[in-house]
């Protein structure tokens, strides 16, 4: 394997020449704004400059203000030349014009369409071509303390009914909560969470001919579950922070996160350390975890799992030539450097190249996690557990993108409808059933 991935990266310095020399600049949105990743990002952009003279800024932006920022920038004329971003912003940007298809479409094409994983080009298929470039992907992950769900005799969180029993098992606030919810209606992270928590139970505001009204016996099953994990929840506006503050202390049974916990879980952090004992460097919360990738409700006993893929968009605003060797560059002599950055949470999307399929791959499989000190995930957790976080990608599911509605779905998520709505019936200010009628009579006008 050794050999093989050193065969593959001599073969891509080969490609180095190919960019042309210059001393021009770019600008790089990246919502990676942690210094440990930035500090990845900038030497990414300081091996690009080398290669083609060409620098770039690396500038951060926090994830929640990136629509506000894109949309005020475009008004403006001063977008970046490319944007890091999520899955949700992929179709309505190209829609809305601030994105270059046709320059995506041709970086694709000339990485080799063939190189990338189908699921991804799919989620961002835009009038023939692409409306941005995949970089990276995740599954959401219920986190479980496993060595409680032991001693209770619980069954793994794989359903609506297995999270109930453990909340009703494990729930003694404020030793123990039984679960920590996403409740703060203008953050991104409940969006995520409760698009997983319906699409779990096989609930979708899109059809095949765009909007289609909640059923609304399976969507008050939806609320009825949420009610309760957030009525195990601590009081507040609670989002991704307290989820893993709650956990890492060893205060909380289950929360939903990303893969991006599991190098902090294990102690390799100082910025985000577990706090359940006394060794901040300690992996004992890692070992005591289990994950659930792909969690079902009542009426949809299959389940389902989510999963965000990150994209390189090339704006409107970018001199388009450099800015595609940047991206090119990014997701081809760069890229094992690109997934580096994090790789407990940044899968491959593109494995390899034409000439070595696996070349991304094995490589990324050998990098360690963590910041302060460093592991591979294979070091820290048993392998079940790491199948269970790379198979989520195969059963992932988001709203619109079997039915060829991601951007209306987009739009939807976006608008935040569904967020505060939900918090309504939480606070017991709707029942089920004004509930269901008010998201879809929101959901419904959105075009």
């Amino acid at each position: 394997m050794i050999r093989r991935f050193l065969e593959a990266g001599a073969a891509l310095a080969l490609a180095l020449p190919a960019f042309a020399a210059n001393a021009d600049t770019i600008r790089f949105w990246t919502t990676e704004e942690q210094p440990e990743r930035l500090a990845r990002q900038e030497a990414l952009a300081a091996q690009f400059e080398a290669a083609t003279g060409t620098s770039v800024e690396v500038i951060p932006v926090t994830e929640s203000d990136l629509g506000t920022r894109a949309t005020a920038a475009f008004a403006a004329g001063d977008l970046p030349d490319v944007i890091y971003h999520t899955l949700q912003y992929a179709l309505p940007w190209a829609e809305a014009g601030i994105l270059d298809t046709d320059a995506a479409s041709d970086v694709v094409e000339a990485l080799g369409s063939g190189t990338f994983a189908p699921g991804a080009l799919e989620m961002a298929a835009y009038e023939g071509g692409y409306a941005s470039v995949p970089v990276d992907g995740w599954t959401q992950m219920l986190v479980y303390r496993a060595d409680l769900f032991e001693e209770a005799g619980l069954e793994p969180p794989t359903s609506y009914a297995n999270v109930l029993a453990a909340v009703d098992a494990l729930h003694n606030p404020p030793e123990m909560y039984g679960f920590v919810a996403a409740t703060k209606v203008d953050e991104n992270f409940m969006s995520q969470v409760l698009e997983h928590v319906f699409l779990a139970n096989g609930v979708s505001p899109v059809g095949p001919d765009g909007f289609q009204a909640l059923d609304e016996a399976a969507t008050t099953e939806v609320l009825e579950f949420y009610k309760a994990i957030a009525e195990a929840s601590p009081p507040g506006e609670l989002y991704w922070d307290q989820s893993r503050s709650l956990y890492f202390a060893g205060d909380a049974a289950m929360i939903i996160w990303s893969p991006f916990i599991l190098d902090e879980l294990a102690g390799l952090r100082d910025s985000a350390p577990p706090t359940i004992n006394d060794d901040p460097t300690s992996s004992e919360l890692a070992s005591r975890t289990g994950i659930v990738t792909n969690f079902s409700g009542p009426s949809n006993p299959d389940g389902a799992a989510w999963a965000d893929i990150r994209y390189f968009g090339i704006t409107a605003d970018a001199d388009t030539d450099l800015a595609m060797q940047f991206v090119e560059f990014s997701m081809s002599d760069g890229y094992t450097e690109t997934l580096a950055i994090a790789p407990e949470g940044k899968f491959p999307v593109r494995n390899g190249t034409a000439d070595n399929p696996t070349a991304f791959a094995d490589a990324w499989a050998q990098l360690d996690v963590g910041i302060d000190r460093r592991a591979p995930l294979g070091d820290l957790y048993e392998a079940s557990m790491i199948e269970e976080i790379v198979g989520g990608l195969d059963v992932a599911q988001r709203w619109g993108v079997a039915d060829g509605q991601l951007a209306l779905a987009s739009r939807m998520i976006n608008s935040q409808a569904v967020n505060r709505i939900v918090r309504q019936f939480i606070d017991g200010d709707i029942d089920a059933s004004a509930a269901v009628a008010a998201m879809n009579e929101e959901l419904g006008a959105i075009e």
